[in-house]
């Protein structure tokens, strides 16, 4: 039996040949399945980038729902496609009947808002400059939907496999506080940190669970990039080489296994 990523691979013709792809799809429909996405829904994601999340929500809301992915990067970012050119793939099939792309957007100014049956946050948070501007966004949710699907990296690993994805997570949120840079850890956000932002802004969490996904290859990604930047931290204070080096050191004697995702539906 043919499992649901391959039956979406090939209904839609799209990540055929691509086995990374095939295993970040697989976490995907993981998360709308815990969201509870169902057909008929308009649904907003609001950090879309190449739309790994994206393709998994319209194939749940089907031809009878709708998905706008907005995302503040610009067509040119990523690799190896760019969020332009991976947004032309999918718009190509039937699946872009079902979505609307707008980059260069920022939700806070986003003129073509109204009333979604759910708005979805998956693994986007950490993108953010401060908690303050993502209390922005959380606040603004709340007037335009009943139902927040939020879903980010558990920094609360519960094994030692996991312990170089949150050694790196940490290393490069530091990084992004020395150097102005477009990486996707800028500042890192904790279960209980965004449990207590979404109720601030007004949401009740009515489900909350944690979803494996230790096979993902982003702790590998994230723990390669994080080895290039020792000498990043050479004109840090004194303090902050010593964390930077130790975390480093704390990171090669670990796993590669990433770390779990935590699911809060707030309503």
């Amino acid at each position: 039996m043919k499992t649901e990523v391959e039956v979406f691979c090939e209904k839609y013709q799209l990540f055929n040949d691509d086995e990374i792809q095939k295993v970040q799809l697989l976490h995907r429909f993981q998360l709308a399945q815990s969201f509870g996405i169902e057909e008929g829904m308009t649904v907003l994601e609001i950090g879309c980038g190449q739309g790994d999340m994206t393709v998994v929500l319209a194939d749940k809301v089907g031809a009878s729902g709708h998905v706008t992915a907005i995302d503040i990067a610009g067509g040119d970012y990523g690799a190896p496609l760019t969020l332009e050119q991976s947004h032309q793939k999918i718009k190509q099939t039937v699946l872009g009947e079902r979505i609307s792309f707008h980059l260069d957007t920022d939700f806070l100014s986003f003129e073509g808002l109204k009333h979604y049956d759910g708005i979805v946050f998956a693994h986007s948070s950490w993108y953010f400059h401060s908690p303050e501007r993502l209390a922005e966004y959380l606040s603004k949710i709340r007037t335009v939907t009943s139902n927040l699907f939020f879903a980010e990296w558990d920094l609360a690993f519960t094994d030692i496999s996991q312990r170089g994805h949150f050694c790196a997570a940490m290393l490069l949120a530091l990084h992004s506080t020395i150097t102005e840079n477009d990486s996707n850890i800028q500042h890192l956000f904790s279960r209980e940190t965004i449990h207590r932002m979404m109720e601030d802004a007004g949401f009740s969490i009515a489900r909350e669970e944690t979803v494996y996904s230790r096979y993902l290859q982003d702790g590998q990604w994230e723990m390669g990039y994080a080895k290039t930047l020792r000498d990043a931290f050479l004109k840090s204070p004194t303090q902050l080489q010593t964390l930077a080096t130790s975390l480093i050191d704390a990171m090669k004697q670990s796993g590669t296994d990433s770390l779990d995702t935590f699911v809060l539906i707030g309503k």
